[in-house]
Parts: C-alpha cells; sequence; structure tokens
C-alpha cells in the first residue's frame, strides 16, 4: 500500500506502450503504476514515475520488483511461467495467475485446454518430426499452417507449409533449432474478429463488442468497433466464449480472444468463427477503448487485478476506428511537423504515440477517430495514420 495516497500499489512486468497507456490510465485512479523496465527508453520508463529495471527472464530481478507490490501484472507473456509460480509461492500476488496464463504462452496447451471446454478450435496438432506435419497436410489438404508452440506474435513464428517436400524441410530446420510446433489447418477465411473480457478475482465479468481487425502482413493495421455487418447471434456467440474461457481458465484482468470467422455454408447465416490465438493483458484490439468506449480497457485491466467493480464497456460514438502508425522509411518531416499536418487536416482525431524509435515497419503509435459513419470515419482514421507515418495524406499508408 502507498502510504502517501493510501492506495494499493500495481506493478506491471514490461515496459512497452501497454504498459505506458496502463500507466495513464492508473494515474485518473490516484495511482502511478510501477514499471518493471529493460531500458530507460523504453515507452512506459519515459512517462511512469516508478520504474524499475530488470530482465523479465531473471526471477532476482522479478523478486525485488514484486517487493511492495499490492499485485503483479504483466504487459506481455515472456515471463517463464516457473518464475511466477514461484513467486505466486511465496505469497506473491499475480494476476494473472500462471495457471492461466500458461495458456497464452503455449498454443498447444491452448489448444489442448480448448478442445477439452468443447471450444471452437480449427484442426490441428503437434509437431514432434516431419512425419507429423506430412501427414497432417495429407489428412487436412494443403497448404498448412505451421506455428511456433511459444513466442510468437504480430506474425512472427507462424510459416506457410505448401507440399510435403517443402514441408518436411521446413520441419527439420525448426525443430533443430529446438522450436516446439504445431500445425493448424488453413481455414476458409472471411476475416479476424476479436473480444474483449475483464474478470476479476471476485468474478465478475465484462466483456466489449466484438471487433473486427484488419491485417497486413501479419500485422494488425486497423480496428473496426463494433465489426460490421457481423450477425447478432454469432457477436452474441463471440462473446458469451470470451466470458466462458475466462471463468474456466482462471483469468484475472483482460483477456483477448482473437477469432477467424470461417465461412461455413451449413451454419446458420453461413458463417462462424474458431479462435485463433488468446492474449490475457491490455491487447492491440482494444486500444480504440481509450476514446472509443466508456471504460478503456486500460483502465478495465487495473479494475480488474485490484478487484474494483467493473466499468461500463459501451461505446461512445456508432462508429470508432483505430488506425496502427507503423515506421515509415527514414527522412523527411520530423514528427513534429507532421504531427502539425495531421491535426491541421483531421482536428478530431486522437493520436497516441508509444515513445519509440522509428524503424520500417515498427508499431510507433496509433489514432483513433469516432463517428456515425463507417466508410468516412475509416478514411479519416486511415489520413491521420498516413500523416503520421509518411507526412501525407496518401489514403491507406499506415
Amino acid at each position: 500500500m502507498d502510504s502517501r495516497t493510501g492506495l494499493p500499489v500495481v506493478g506491471m512486468v514490461g515496459g512497452g506502450q501497454l504498459a505506458r497507456m496502463t500507466h495513464q490510465a492508473a494515474i485518473s485512479l490516484g495511482q502511478s503504476l510501477r514499471v518493471l523496465a529493460l531500458t530507460p527508453d523504453d515507452g512506459a520508463a519515459l512517462v511512469a514515475a516508478d520504474v524499475q529495471y530488470g530482465d523479465h527472464t531473471d526471477l532476482a530481478a522479478l523478486r525485488t520488483f514484486a517487493k511492495g507490490c499490492d499485485v503483479v501484472t504483466f504487459d506481455h507473456e515472456h515471463v517463464p511461467t516457473e518464475h511466477i509460480r514461484a513467486m505466486a509461492d511465496e505469497g506473491v500476488k499475480l494476476f494473472p495467475p500462471a495457471d492461466a496464463l500458461v495458456h497464452a504462452q503455449d498454443k498447444q496447451v491452448m489448444r489442448e485446454r480448448l478442445g477439452t471446454l468443447s471450444a471452437p478450435n480449427p484442426r490441428w496438432r503437434p509437431v514432434t518430426s516431419p512425419a507429423d506435419l506430412v501427414a497432417f497436410g495429407d489428412e487436412v489438404g494443403w497448404p498448412v499452417v505451421l506455428k511456433a508452440a511459444r513466442g510468437g506474435y504480430d506474425g512472427r513464428g507462424v510459416w506457410s507449409a505448401t507440399d510435403p517436400a517443402s514441408a518436411t524441410e521446413l520441419a527439420q530446420t525448426l525443430l533443430a533449432g529446438g522450436t516446439k510446433l504445431i500445425v493448424e489447418e488453413r481455414v476458409a477465411l472471411r476475416r479476424e474478429l476479436a473480444v474483449q473480457v475483464a474478470r476479476s478475482p471476485f468474478g465478475q465479468v465484462a466483456v466489449y463488442p466484438v471487433v473486427e481487425t484488419v491485417q497486413r502482413d501479419g500485422i494488425c493495421v486497423e480496428v473496426l468497433a463494433p465489426a460490421p455487418d457481423l450477425a447478432e447471434d454469432l457477436a452474441l456467440a463471440a462473446q458469451q466464449l470470451a466470458i466462458d474461457l475466462a471463468t474456466s481458465l482462471g483469468v484475472v484482468g483482460l483477456l483477448a480472444v482473437e477469432l477467424f470467422e470461417v465461412a461455413d455454408p451449413a451454419a446458420p447465416g453461413g458463417g462462424r468463427f474458431v479462435v485463433n490465438e488468446l492474449a490475457m493483458r491490455p491487447h492491440n484490439s482494444g486500444h480504440w477503448t481509450i476514446e472509443g468506449a466508456r471504460t478503456s480497457q486500460f483502465e478495465q485491466h487495473l479494475r480488474a487485478v485490484l478487484d474494483y467493480p467493473m466499468g461500463d464497456t459501451s461505446l461512445t460514438a456508432p462508429v470508432v476506428v483505430m488506425a496502427n502508425v507503423l515506421g515509415g522509411q527514414p527522412g523527411g518531416m520530423s514528427i513534429d511537423e507532421r504531427l502539425h499536418h495531421l491535426f491541421a487536416a483531421e482536428p478530431t482525431a486522437r493520436v497516441h504515440l508509444y515513445g519509440k524509435q522509428v524503424r520500417p515497419g515498427r508499431k510507433i503509435g496509433h489514432v483513433t477517430v469516432l463517428g456515425d459513419d463507417l466508410d468516412e470515419v475509416r478514411a479519416r482514421a486511415a489520413r491521420a495514420a498516413s500523416w503520421l507515418r509518411d507526412g501525407t495524406a496518401e489514403m491507406g499508408a499506415a
């Protein structure tokens, strides 16, 4: 407990943009989030007052960081599961707990558990030899999707295997390097969806509207809230799935359920969904909630881990579009000049920059635009993101 404020101390392991935006939400609750960062240049370390430095894979650094924290949470899934369990055994309160978080850390564990819960999985199989991969592809049809069970994100750790010969070579290389693998069928993808739910230790849940996430080269570039043209029964089913998973897995905090909407002539309305991945933290698919929902995902995560009552998840406008800003090529206008032009062209756009060094393709921020008409709001968001990326108003440049 902070003796100055009388409020509990929340520590977040990881100093990236998620911790940075969680810190912003903590301020309105009277707190300054304690952050474990790797370097002073981490996004959250640039703005938070209470920062410690250490490696999230170092148990001693984690133990030192947790001293004085009432609860510890995470801005990524990369803390070793055994470290979380060791700290919990020592009396540290960690949310989400290790037995929940492992389902976001290990795709094989996730797929196995989803199967026991009768949640909608694509067909999949663990891969321990090239023969496993070839047999699966011959069974379900080529191409298939090979995934690293641990560590992949933003398109990393995902490979397309197109035929037995190339699949054998790919599996041999990855397995020889010690990569734990699973393989999944390539589904008849219509689009990608996401739904977020927050759950408290008491068991209260609050679910957000289903959104559409638009991917390019394995990276989310745009989020549309609510997901347009989504049948009401599918939307309700996706929200109920998120609630059920949060409850069954024992999640405390935010759970993001990434979904594939799949064409299925046999299903009502010609479509259904399967689970792609899980994340147990604030998530890129929920950044729109800062301006677009009554309670942002970052405040909701804090409320959940502190066991406060959940906030209102309803939208603040009929349409909300969030566009990620990816780093462009070096040179040209400074970021300050780009902001000047953006605000002149799109004065209602809300900008969030993460304090990152610019590299081509790297997420350096996002913009959010609210309105009534999806096409108009989407165009305005793309134009705003393009100004920040390239210093131009070229549509879709983000």
